[in-house]
């Protein structure tokens, strides 16, 4: 990469973590860093991602740490009317957007709850819990998961997608390497049920209950 172009995405990035620490109220300027400065369609192909996960019309889905609802709306879309994404978020003004952008578009199956620290606050069990760039963030990972298996509907799934720390600066500081996932998800009582490959940025991993083996 020319000298230019390094110097460009560091500030990029530099400028990133600045608006992490800005108040809830710059909703915009953060939900527009969260989706790589409008470059996140380039490499997070949503639409394989969402593909991927096989979700039945009617199917209830919770998207934690939902940002701007980058996932959320095409999730919503893959549920169909009958289904119902909860976007779940600690970040007040990114729930009010979502919960605004919904009311607008006409997606009467999204609905935002706002989680506290240790507690996502599920209003029901889900057939799908779906986490993007979030994972990093948890405190006590194991013991926050292993509290939520029954937040799950029988053959529930939880789809965990986050940094594998192999990129530039902010994607090694913000990142779980996949294998340590995949311990501590096992650690919290569940198993890889499936591992996809073809996101260049993160790992893709997709976990269902240990007790549902069999």
């Amino acid at each position: 990469m020319p000298i230019e172009n390094r110097l460009t995405a560091g500030a990029a990035r530099l400028l990133l973590v600045l608006l992490l620490v800005l108040p809830a109220g710059c909703t915009d300027l953060k939900r527009w860093a969260y989706e790589d400065f409008g470059d996140r369609d380039e490499w997070q192909d949503p639409a394989r991602v969402v593909e991927s996960l096989a979700l039945a019309p009617g199917s209830q889905v919770a998207d934690l740490g939902s940002g701007g609802g980058y996932f959320t709306f095409r999730l919503a879309d893959a549920v169909g009317p009958e289904g119902r994404v909860y976007a779940i978020d600690v970040d007040e003004g990114m729930n009010d957007y979502v919960r605004d952008t919904a009311e607008a578009d006409g997606y009467a199956n999204v609905e935002t709850v706002l989680a506290i620290g240790d507690d996502p606050l599920f209003p029901e069990p889900v057939d799908l819990l779906f986490t993007c760039n979030t994972y990093h963030h948890l405190e006590n990972r194991t013991d926050y998961f292993a509290g939520l298996q029954d937040s799950l509907r029988s053959g529930g799934r939880i789809a965990i997608i986050d940094y594998s720390g192999e990129g530039g600066f902010f994607e090694r500081r913000h990142s779980t390497p996949p294998d340590v996932i995949q311990t501590e998800m096992e650690a919290a009582g569940y198993r890889l049920d499936a591992s996809h490959e073809f996101l260049t940025r993160q790992s893709f991993q997709v976990f269902t209950l240990a007790s549902d083996e069999g």
